[in-house]
């Protein structure tokens, strides 16, 4: 359902909608309605359609957390950040994160990773996120091997955690790293 309200889908079919009123208008007679209708209209679809053939749909978004929560005021304002992107229409990429994961290497020309679902975690640590990735044209290995450095590239004082949910999917866990955690309930305390 949420696929039918895409901001392409949109734009096309009310560019769609215009054209048709006008080309109705012109056969008709009404050179008033006909004329803006037209040149307003066919731009209109013609640009609904352009978006629709680079259209990146939202990740699945998994258990919402309220904004008003504490563990979410807690968070890294980059975790925020990031789940705001994944779980909006995205337009002219090919996957979400897509200059995150070239920058880690952990990209492919042909056959990009790509993020199907987000879901916001509640733990002791903290406030976290899990993300299900296809791994597509890149190993799991090479996800392994750049481990330590992922929760450090997302925000300051994360921890990867890495764990295959099939052959070709695997989960990207950011949590707060015990020493941050830790550290922060010392700061609490004083």
């Amino acid at each position: 359902m949420k696929d039918l309200f895409s901001p392409g889908n949109l734009i096309t079919v009310s560019g769609a909608a215009l054209t048709v009123v006008g080309a109705i208008a012109y056969a008709t007679g009404a050179a008033n309605l006909s004329v803006p209708t037209l040149f307003y209209g066919f731009p209109i679809f013609i640009g609904g359609l352009a978006l629709k053939t680079s259209e990146l749909p939202p990740a699945k978004h998994l258990n919402k957390i309220k904004n008003d929560s504490e563990s979410k005021k807690q968070a890294p304002p980059e975790l925020i950040k990031l789940l705001g992107d994944v779980t909006r229409w995205r337009y002219g990429q090919k996957a979400h994160l897509d200059s995150s994961l070239q920058v880690l290497n952990l990209w492919d020309d042909d056959n990009p990773p790509q993020l199907v679902e987000i879901e916001e975690l509640t733990t002791p640590k903290g406030y976290g996120l899990r993300l299900r990735f296809e791994t597509a044209g890149v190993s799991i290995e090479r996800w392994q091997e750049r481990k330590e450095r992922l929760g450090r590239f997302f925000a300051k004082g994360l921890q990867a955690e890495l764990k295959p949910a099939s052959s070709e999917a695997l989960d990207l866990t950011l949590l707060p790293s015990q020493n941050d955690e830790q550290s922060r309930h010392q700061n609490d305390d004083n």
